[in-house]
C-alpha cells in the first residue's frame, strides 16, 4: 500500500508514545452539578467528562482509563483554510522540528509547508484515538477540501484501506454565494473509518417520514405495507431458475416476463402467494405482481453516504441554535448542528456488535462549543439511552463556552423552541483539567507524587495494555496487589510519601516474595527496589519493575 510522506513525519512517528502520561484533576466547582467541597473532587466513573487541556495530553490522560473503551469519536479538527493563524504547539523532542516549527508558526495561508504541519498536528492524534477505540468502534472526521486528501491518506496508513467506510457527503449550507468566483460550495465531507473489520454490519433507525410511505388501501389485516417489484433486473437466460409462471386469482390467468426473471425462487413464491403478500392491483389487473413489505417487520435501514440539510441542519442552524442558549449572538465561529453530531452517533450506534456493555462512549477532542455533548444528551433524553461523552478543548473558552452550554443545556433553555431543550436534557459532567506530567525527577524528589490509585492505572496500562477506572483498584487493593487478571497478579508497593518511599515498606523483601509465590501464580511487583536477584525472583514467577524507572520509561 502506498504511504503518506510529508515533512516532519520522521520525528513525529512515533511522538505519541513520548507524551508524558498526566493525571486528570478534578475541579469541583466547574463540574456540573458542582462539588460541595475540594474534598469530594474525584473522577466519577460513569461520569460524562469536559477536559480543559491540551488535546494531544489529554488524550494520552485518557489511554489509562479507556484505552479500548470508546465506541464513537467525532472530531472537527482546523481544516487548515490558511485563515485560523492556529499554532503548532506540540513538545516534539527532535531538535530538528522544535527549530522548524519555531521558524514557521503561526501556520497561515502564506505558509507553503502548512500542509506538512497540519499533518504532524494531527499524526500523533490519530495514533491515539486508534488506541483509544473498542473493536468494534468507529470514528468520523470533519474535513473540507483543504485538507481531506491528505487526512484520507493518513488515515488509511493508521487505521488501514481496508478499514475506511465511507466519505460522507454533508450539505452545510442552502444558500449559493455569488461572491464566489467559480463554483459555490455547499457540502463538507466527513471521513468515516472502523477500528477492525468487526464492523461489518450497520443499520439506522428508519424516520417517522419513512415510515409515513406506508399504508393500507386494502384493509389488509397485517396492517400498513409498502411494495416492491417482483421483476429481477437479471434476464431469463442469465437466472433460468428463477424462470416460472404465476397465476394471477383476479384473472385467472398466468403471467410471466418476456424477457427478465422474478426476484424470487419458485418455493419462495410459493410462500408469498400462502401469506397473500402479492399484490395484482386496486382491480387485480396489473401486469405483473408487487409484493407487499409490511411495517410491522421493518426494521433498520442501511445508512448512506449523503447527508442532506433538511436531516443534518446548516451551519447557519447551529449558530442560530448556539446563539438563542446564550441569548447573544457571535458566541462561537460556524458551529456543528446537533443533528449532524446525533446523526454520526446514531450511525455508530447502528453498529451490529457481539457485545455491549455498559454505556457508550463518544468522545470528541476538539470540541469547540460542546455540540458532540448537547447531541449525545439530546439523543439520551429522547430514547433513554445511557451514552456518555468525553469533550477535550484546549482553549479558555473551556469553561465559559464549552461547558457553560452544556450547563445550560442540562438545566434548560427558557427560550428555546425545542420542548425537551426548553425543559433541560438532563444529565452531569465532570470537569477536569490537567496535572503535573508524571515523570522520574518527581519520584526522586518527592514534588507532585501521584496517589496511589492514579499511579496504579497507569502502570497496569504500561505494563499489560489494560484500562481501568480507579475505583476498581479500591476494591481489589489487597496487601499491595492491586489488580489480578487469569494469569497474573499485580502489586504495588507504593505511598506518596517521600519518607516511605525511602524505607523498607516500599521494597520488595524476602518475606513479601515468599507470600506472593505462595499464591500460586505469576506476579508483576512495582517497587522502589528489591533485595532479592532477579534471577531469584524468576525462579519463584515474579517479574519486578523499579520505580521511578519505570514511570519514566511508561511515558
Amino acid at each position: 500500500m502506498p504511504t503518506l510522506e510529508f515533512k516532519g513525519k520522521q520525528h513525529i512517528y512515533a511522538h505519541h508514545l513520548t507524551v508524558p502520561y498526566s493525571p486528570l484533576v478534578v475541579d469541583p466547582q466547574k463540574s456540573h452539578p458542582p462539588a460541595a467541597s475540594a474534598d469530594d473532587a474525584e473522577l466519577v466513573p460513569d461520569d460524562n467528562l469536559i477536559i480543559h487541556g491540551d488535546n494531544l495530553r489529554a488524550l494520552k490522560a485518557l489511554l489509562p482509563r479507556y484505552a479500548g473503551k470508546v465506541n464513537c469519536i467525532y472530531i472537527d479538527p482546523p481544516y487548515n483554510t490558511g485563515n485560523e493563524g492556529w499554532i503548532y504547539n506540540d513538545n516534539v523532542n527532535s531538535p530538528m522540528m522544535k527549530q522548524w516549527l519555531e521558524d514557521n508558526s503561526p501556520v497561515d495561508n502564506e505558509d507553503l509547508e502548512r500542509h506538512d504541519k497540519w499533518l504532524s498536528m494531527m499524526w500523533p492524534r490519530m495514533q491515539l484515538f486508534h488506541e483509544l477505540l473498542t473493536q468494534d468502534g468507529v470514528i468520523f472526521v470533519s474535513i473540507d477540501d483543504n485538507e481531506q486528501a491528505h487526512l484520507r491518506a493518513l488515515m488509511d496508513e493508521i487505521f488501514g484501506e481496508e478499514n475506511f467506510l465511507a466519505t460522507l457527503i454533508w450539505q452545510h449550507r442552502t444558500g449559493r454565494s455569488n461572491n464566489a468566483r467559480r463554483f459555490s460550495n455547499q457540502r463538507e465531507m466527513i471521513h468515516v473509518y472502523r477500528r477492525s473489520p468487526e464492523v461489518d454490519y450497520i443499520r439506522v433507525a428508519r424516520s417517522a417520514a419513512l415510515d409515513d410511505t406506508y399504508s393500507n388501501p386494502d384493509d389488509d389485516p397485517n396492517g400498513p405495507w409498502t411494495s416492491a417489484s417482483y421483476v429481477n433486473p437479471a434476464t431469463k437466460e442469465k437466472r433460468p431458475n428463477l424462470v416460472y409462471d404465476i397465476a394471477n386469482p383476479h384473472t385467472g390467468s398466468r403471467v410471466s416476463h418476456p424477457t427478465h426473471a422474478w426476484k424470487y425462487s419458485y418455493e419462495t413464491h410459493l410462500e408469498h402467494v400462502r401469506d397473500e403478500r402479492l399484490y395484482w392491483g386496486a382491480d387485480g389487473n396489473m401486469r405483473y405482481p408487487r409484493l407487499k413489505n409490511y411495517l410491522r417487520n421493518a426494521t433498520g435501514i442501511v445508512p448512506i453516504d449523503l447527508t442532506l440539510s433538511a436531516e443534518s441542519g446548516t451551519t447557519d442552524a447551529g449558530t442560530r441554535l448556539l446563539n438563542s442558549i446564550f441569548d447573544s449572538t457571535d458566541v462561537f465561529p460556524n458551529p456543528k448542528p446537533v443533528d449532524l453530531i446525533a446523526h454520526c452517533i446514531r450511525v455508530s450506534d447502528g453498529v451490529e456488535r457481539s457485545l455491549q456493555e455498559g454505556s457508550t462512549i463518544i468522545l470528541d477532542s476538539f470540541a469547540g462549543s460542546g455540540t458532540t455533548a448537547h447531541a449525545t444528551l439530546a439523543l439520551n433524553n429522547e430514547d433513554g439511552g445511557n451514552r456518555r461523552f468525553i469533550l477535550v478543548e484546549c482553549e479558555d473558552y473551556a469553561d465559559s463556552i464549552t461547558a457553560e452550554r452544556v450547563r445550560r443545556v442540562i438545566g434548560g433553555v427558557p427560550e428555546a423552541k425545542d420542548k425537551a431543550l426548553k425543559a433541560g436534557l438532563g444529565g452531569s459532567f465532570t470537569y477536569c483539567t490537567l496535572g503535573d506530567p508524571f515523570d522520574a525527577e518527581s519520584l526522586l524528589n518527592g514534588e507532585g507524587l501521584p496517589d496511589y490509585e492514579t499511579l496504579a492505572v497507569f502502570l497496569l496500562h504500561t505494563a499489560a495494555g489494560l484500562s481501568l477506572e480507579p475505583d476498581a483498584l479500591r476494591t481489589a487493593r489487597n496487601d499491595q496487589r492491586f489488580y489480578r487478571t487469569e494469569t497474573t497478579d499485580y502489586y504495588l508497593y507504593y505511598e506518596p510519601d517521600i519518607e516511605w518511599l525511602k524505607g523498607d515498606e516500599a521494597m520488595l523483601t524476602p518475606e513479601r516474595a515468599k507470600q506472593i509465590q505462595a499464591v500460586g501464580k505469576p506476579a508483576t511487583v512495582f517497587g522502589a527496589g528489591k533485595y532479592l536477584s532477579q534471577r531469584e525472583l524468576t525462579e519463584m514467577g515474579i517479574t519486578f519493575c523499579q520505580l521511578p524507572y519505570e514511570l519514566f520509561k511508561g511515558g
